[in-house]
């Protein structure tokens, strides 16, 4: 995606300047940002995958000022002409195709902080209250009308004892209604509240954004997990080799230890070894960049792939194939010469054609980079293929 080039997503603005001017700093409301819009799937439809027990979804009523939250699956929901509930189902990018497809026009954001599409459904006064996201999010109306009141307040105390984050004051400094193809986006902690005029569809791009607990949590785990690679001479966490660095199988000695009248206390020499071992691991770029990328390309846990055998994609007297494409499901990263996918250290460095469809998810055959791809490029491919976490498809 050129971030230099003009997009109607964004009422006009290029990548560069959206993200310059407006993300992470404040509202902007796009008129038309997909001018005649259709959901990428139907209320239906909706209704029925909030019945399955793979998918995540929610039911929030309210009556007066007293809400109920429950979660899916569900076997029945309330009649249409039922006023203020709204049905959420999160991740609806990992069940279509179409919406997958959607959420991909969003891709001028890193891959690293794209999280999900959420689609809510909504009768005639239906929403889940004043509140505000620890993250981005943009906000297109795909169904029928919503009007939204937000601002940027200070005070984002939540109201006590609710199955929901309900502000406690809220007050808006906007108001506006959204109609089938318009788009607000909200940076983080702006509060917000949309209530729903009549029967309709909102869908949710959301980001991740992990806190730093998360992050170093995450390097000690990596970082412990290295150790007890290295100290078996085993491979890592992931099945790949561990990393370089110190070993750390010596055995503790104290041949200067003395005689001691107080045999419960902790010897000091033992608590300075303890200090001087955990020195010697390195958290460093190398550290960071295996943990991100096998971190950040966990599959979402509703994630199901088909084998190339059960997707019985095989058909001898077809066209041939042209083009390799990750499914929807897949998520790819890569960082210099480390590639990542699906939780794992690619067995392969991240070669040029591999870039080229982490980058556009879709990689042609007669691309040049294709044409030069490594055996070890080669052997991956295949057993992505029959993981069914790339697909061969004829254009």
């Amino acid at each position: 995606m050129n971030p230099d080039q003009p997009l109607t997503l964004l009422g006009g603005l290029t990548p560069a300047q959206f993200m310059k001017t407006y993300w992470q700093k404040k509202p902007l409301l796009i008129r038309q940002a997909i001018p005649g819009f259709k959901s990428p799937i139907s209320v239906a439809a909706l209704k029925k995958m909030s019945k399955q027990d793979e998918v995540e979804s929610r039911l929030i009523q309210r009556e007066k000022d007293q809400w109920q939250m429950d979660c899916g699956p569900f076997n029945r929901l309330p009649k249409a002409s039922t006023p203020d509930w709204t049905l959420l189902v999160q991740s609806v990018d990992i069940h279509d195709d179409a919406a997958c497809a959607l959420m991909n026009q969003f891709r001028f954001v890193p891959d690293a902080r794209l999280d999900d599409l959420m689609i809510s459904l909504a009768t005639v006064g239906g929403g889940v209250g004043p509140h505000f996201d620890s993250y981005d999010v943009f906000l297109l109306q795909a169904h029928g009308r919503r009007r939204w009141q937000f601002g940027q307040q200070s005070d984002l105390s939540l109201v006590d004892g609710l199955p929901l984050k309900i502000l406690s004051d809220f007050v808006p400094e906007q108001e506006l209604i959204l109609e089938p193809g318009d788009m607000l986006y909200l940076p983080p902690q702006a509060a917000h509240d949309g209530v729903a005029l009549d029967e309709c569809m909102t869908i949710s791009i959301g980001f991740r954004a992990p806190d730093e607990a998360a992050l170093a949590r995450g390097m000690l785990e990596a970082a412990a997990d290295q150790i007890v690679a290295r100290a078996g001479l085993a491979s890592g966490p992931y099945g790949e080799p561990p990393l370089p660095g110190p070993k750390l199988d010596a055995l503790y000695r104290d041949p200067k230890q003395v005689a001691t009248d107080h045999p419960a206390e902790i010897p000091e020499g033992l608590i300075q070894t303890a200090v001087k071992a955990v020195s010697k691991i390195k958290f460093d770029e190398a550290l960071a960049h295996r943990f991100l990328g096998c971190w950040l390309t966990e599959p979402n846990q509703a994630a199901v792939f088909d084998s190339y055998e059960d997707a019985g994609d095989e058909d001898d007297d077809a066209a041939p194939y042209t083009h390799w494409v990750l499914d929807r499901r897949t998520r790819m990263l890569y960082r210099g010469k480390q590639l990542f996918i699906n939780g794992e250290v690619a067995a392969v460095n991240a070669e040029a054609g591999l870039k080229i469809l982490a980058d556009e998810r879709a990689l042609a055959g007669n691309n040049p980079a294709a044409k030069k791809f490594s055996q070890d490029a080669v052997e991956a491919l295949a057993d992505w293929l029959d993981a069914g976490w790339i697909h061969l498809i004829r254009k």
